[in-house]
């Protein structure tokens, strides 16, 4: 028969557990919100004037690409084509740290654009930043008690 402080721990897990899900959800949609500068600049500098809704899709989806490929080493299709049984994207698997450096990059390949660099200078540079965000990302000590809880 479980005791009051067995369900006071239940109960402590339990809010635990929706405060790591705020945190997450917080900072999807940060992401999501980043992703707006983002296509912006797209739409600004990349995306002809004249040019069909889905050709114009096309290059919100090679851009978004480039940001999933400096991140997780894969672009959306690879990744959907790896797991064939899981539902919406790649960006909504991704940890914490993933969605804060995920908003970065959006953000600096918002700038990259309208300093005109090419996709392949982009890609190198924004592949550089996360790696050497990631790695302060994660060595940072409150993060690391974050994972063992």
């Amino acid at each position: 028969m479980p005791t009051l402080i067995d369900g006071s721990v239940i109960r402590l897990k339990e809010d635990e557990s929706q405060r790591l899900s705020l945190q997450w959800n917080l900072n999807r949609t940060l992401s999501k919100l980043n992703y707006r500068i983002h296509t912006d600049a797209i739409k600004e500098h990349i995306v002809p004037a004249l040019v069909s809704n889905q050709q114009a899709s096309l290059v919100y989806a090679n851009e978004a690409d480039i940001l999933n490929v400096a991140l997780f080493g894969l672009t959306a299709k690879q990744w959907r084509d790896k797991n064939p049984d899981k539902e919406d994207n790649i960006r909504d698997y991704a940890t914490v740290e993933q969605l804060l450096v995920l908003a970065n990059i959006e953000s600096m390949n918002a700038e990259f654009i309208r300093m005109s660099l090419s996709q392949s200078e982009r890609l190198i540079r924004l592949n550089q930043i996360t790696i050497s965000q990631m790695k302060s990302i994660t060595a940072y000590p409150s993060i690391q008690k974050l994972e063992k809880k």
